[in-house]
């Protein structure tokens, strides 16, 4: 990161170059020909490369091949006033080569392009119109018969050799962080291709894409706590989406049977390197299936997406190998505290207030109000979660921290809920859903119990969706896969800000 004293250096430097360039579109505004809109590229690079690559010289000569193609100019050798090579960069990278080479000459470009060449800078964006041919090094170029300033670039782009070296930087300027960093671009096609993916799966398997609403007039669907809001025509306040889950089992009271979203929610929570203000879920819900279902089918979605983005299941985390093409693991919270946390004794684990001392020891104060259930998730989040690298579903949530799953059958206090954990993290929260009205009614107003205690988290009672039960849903299992954290993991990326083309940052002084 830079110093203040450099920054106070560098300036100076930086706002006499943009005048300069300012001089020269001043220049170009008089000649009546800044910003044209009448150049239509027709070719990419990478294109170019892909087909043409692999030709001799001799070839391109026997057969010659006419480009038309616009890109930024990222790099300009000039020889003399008759001759210059420059690269252009276009968007058809970063998996193949989005740059290339073009070579201008006095004889073949003209000399008034030749002139205005000379005085374009890096950053510039060109359009040329030209022949390919091999230079002696073999490097595919094109030879340059017509050349025109597209867009004049005003401001310098950072040095070529050291980018953009401060983290913060390369954040609020993503869009010069996208110029600059091959990488960058790299891991937003990558998430772009794990969401196409993650569609088509789904799509696949007969579910149908829906939108939900995101502003609520009560949050629901998840423990979290909103961003609020008023609407001034209906005088009322709103919340920002947390989940869109109850929106989508409204839809499956209605009959669409199997219902997914890829969303944007909104939480009023901390900032870390794994958590966002706005984070993009993508939630799913099918009838007649269970949480096993469930667990299967999550699996896949995962594996493909890895594959689709990545080109393979077996991925690298931090210099970590994850193979995302095993079947995951499956472990029970208690079961998970036992193997990560050997020490604790059976007898341990099923005293509550032996669980609260020890929580303790970790700085949390669990509720007043917290069960056996609940103390040993808090006490299973401060020993195992960490260590759970493989994929590996933690099962048999508590009721009192799941208040839209369904209870067991067979274990008294406990649901058929699942979370999803890998390199120590949570990735994907599903559960068989409750569809007993009765029994949610009375979920909600334990949360709501819990909230006067002081929970922030808990839900509010939302009496439109036990009317919605109330007409009849289908036994269903649900889930919602956090795509953000996904996509560090599938991008080999430390932080949730490199995933996200505009993550949230204080306001610049």
């Amino acid at each position: 990161m830079t110093t203040d004293l450099q920054d106070q250096a560098a300036a100076p430097d930086e706002n006499k170059i943009i005048a300069e360039r300012r001089a020269k579109l001043a220049a170009i505004r008089e000649q009546g020909i800044a910003f044209p809109n009448d150049f239509k590229p027709e070719h990419k690079a990478a294109d170019l490369h892909a087909q043409y690559g692999e030709k001799t010289r001799e070839e391109l000569e026997a057969a010659p091949v006419t480009v038309t193609l616009a890109g930024r100019m990222m790099l300009k050798r000039e020889a003399g006033k008759k001759a210059a090579f420059a690269t252009l960069q276009d968007a058809s990278g970063p998996k193949a080569d989005g740059r290339i080479q073009i070579y201008a000459t006095l004889d073949l470009t003209g000399e008034a392009a030749m002139a205005a060449l000379h005085h374009y800078d890096l950053g510039d964006i060109l359009g040329v119109v030209g022949t390919l041919f091999k230079t002696k090094t073999d490097e595919l170029t094109i030879k340059v018969s017509e050349l025109r300033l597209i867009t004049k670039s005003l401001r310098p782009l950072p040095d070529k050799f050291h980018g953009l070296a401060d983290q913060e930087t390369k954040y609020r300027q993503r869009y010069v962080d996208l110029i600059m960093n091959e990488e960058t671009r790299r891991t937003f096609k990558a998430r772009t291709a794990a969401i196409s993916s993650i569609r088509r799966f789904m799509e696949k398997n007969e579910f149908m894409e829906v939108e939900t609403p995101m502003l609520h007039t009560i949050p629901g669907g998840a423990a979290a706590k909103p961003f609020i809001t008023h609407h001034n025509a209906l005088d009322m306040q709103m919340f920002l989406r947390i989940a869109p889950e109850l929106y989508l089992k409204r839809l499956v009271v209605g009959g669409f049977d199997r219902v997914f979203e890829i969303n944007r929610n909104f939480r009023n929570e901390g900032v870390s390197i794994r958590h966002n203000p706005e984070f993009t879920m993508m939630e799913f819900y099918a009838a007649y299936t269970d949480y096993k279902w469930l667990m299967d089918f999550t699996e896949a979605v995962i594996r493909q997406a890895a594959i689709d983005a990545h080109g393979t299941a077996k991925l690298t985390y931090g210099g970590r190998e994850l193979d995302l093409s095993k079947p995951f693991h499956r472990l029970t919270i208690v079961e998970a505290i036992n193997k990560y946390a050997p020490s604790y004794t059976a007898e341990q684990l099923n005293d509550a207030e032996f669980i609260k001392k020890e929580l303790l020891k970790f700085g949390v104060k669990p509720f007043a109000t917290a069960g056996l259930g609940a103390l040993q998730l808090a006490l299973f989040e401060e020993t195992a979660e960490a260590q759970l690298w493989e994929p590996t579903y933690i099962i048999d949530y508590p009721v009192e921290v799941s208040p839209l799953a369904r209870a067991s059958d067979s274990r008294e206090g406990i649901t058929e809920r699942f979370e999803l954990f890998m390199v120590g993290r949570e990735i994907a929260n599903g559960f068989s859903e409750l569809n007993d009205a009765e029994d949610q009614s009375a979920r909600f107003l334990a949360q709501v119990a819990a909230k006067d205690a002081g929970d922030e988290e808990a839900m509010f009672y939302d009496a439109d969706y036990i009317r919605a039960l109330e007409y009849g849903m289908p036994p269903a299992g649900g889930c919602g896969i956090g795509i953000d954290r996904l996509m560090m993991i599938i991008t080999d990326s430390p932080n949730i800000r490199d995933v996200l083309l505009f993550p949230h940052l204080r306001r610049e002084e």
